[in-house]
């Protein structure tokens, strides 16, 4: 056996290794789902029908495949409940993407442009308050935000206000829980694009007389729209999806989608619409995906 063999035979299976991962703990999965949303709720165990049992024959496979049906796209079609859900998720993930790329991208810069020692400290503060649980986090704010929380105590005690101020259950106490929640998924990305930076290209820009707004805009900036891609999507992908922070933090009168399957899953225990509902919200969010990919082509093309 030569030399190159011994290395090559490893270095495929390495590369297959992800496929077999994505294949086993996503495709599959997400099959399995695929076929409760073509199904019938029923009062039973599962709770749908049809169920594929392979020991009944070749002849009942395919009576339960032709017992599939699209009814429950068709209901999250014509219910407002669901298309209200979708819009109000994708709304409130685009807003506080915004709001955490005009947060976080300053937060990036003043880190890249630290001295290299203090650099590795500046990460560690973004990184150290967020190991504590994410739900005695969100369960502070409750405590922050309440009706005789600190907050309102703080603003009594200043004279800013005559009497406490309705901070929790609205939509601005949810944004502000999303904020706090995702930041470090958006600076972390912008903090990695722009330490890599060459400062040679801003010197050459100053000398080439721009200005340092012209510089910022013309150089640094999209040099960063890599990190910027990616901290957008690391955070608007679990946004549009999230149950928790809504859950807690914002006002019954809307639901986001995940609130939506929550709902549908334990309480009206109908897991085809769950599914039909979950399958939908997963070809939305591979949209954004396929734009990222694609721009990052374009640009590495143009390089």
């Amino acid at each position: 056996m030569s030399a190159s063999s011994i290395f090559t035979r490893p270095a495929r299976l390495a590369a297959f290794a992800p496929y077999l991962w994505m294949a086993l703990f996503f495709l599959v999965p997400f099959l399995f789902v695929l076929k409760i949303s073509l199904s019938q709720t029923a009062i039973a165990q599962p709770p749908y029908t049809p169920v594929f049992d392979v020991g009944e024959g070749w002849e009942a496979i395919k009576a339960a495949f032709a017992a599939l049906s699209f009814d429950n796209f068709r209901l999250l079609v014509s219910d407002d409940l669901y298309l209200l859900s979708y819009v109000r998720s994708l709304t409130v993930a685009a807003i506080s993407t915004s709001i955490l790329l005009l947060i976080g991208y300053p937060i990036a810069y003043g880190m890249a442009r630290l001295p290299q020692r203090w650099q590795a400290v500046a990460m560690m503060l973004v990184i150290v308050p967020f190991w504590t649980s994410f739900l005695i986090r969100i369960y502070a704010w409750i405590n922050i935000l309440q009706h005789d929380g600190l907050l309102n105590q703080i603003l009594l005690a200043l004279h800013l206000v005559s009497t406490p101020v309705v901070w929790l259950s609205t939509d601005g106490a949810m944004y502000l829980g999303i904020v706090y929640s995702y930041l470090p998924f958006m600076i972390l990305p912008l903090y990695a694009t722009l330490s890599k930076m060459d400062p040679a290209l801003l010197e050459a820009a100053n000398d080439l007389g721009a200005s340092p707004r012209a510089a910022f805009w013309r150089v640094t900036f999209p040099l960063s729209l890599p990190g910027i891609g990616a901290g957008a999507l690391l955070c608007f992908i679990p946004i549009v999806g999230e149950f928790v922070i809504p859950d807690l933090l914002a006002g019954s009168d809307a639901l986001m989608i995940g609130q939506t399957l929550w709902l549908e899953f334990f309480t009206n225990k109908d897991w085809p619409v769950a599914s039909a509902t979950a399958v939908v919200l997963l070809l939305l969010l591979i949209a954004p995906l396929l734009l990222y990919d694609r721009l990052q082509r374009r640009q590495l093309e143009q390089a």
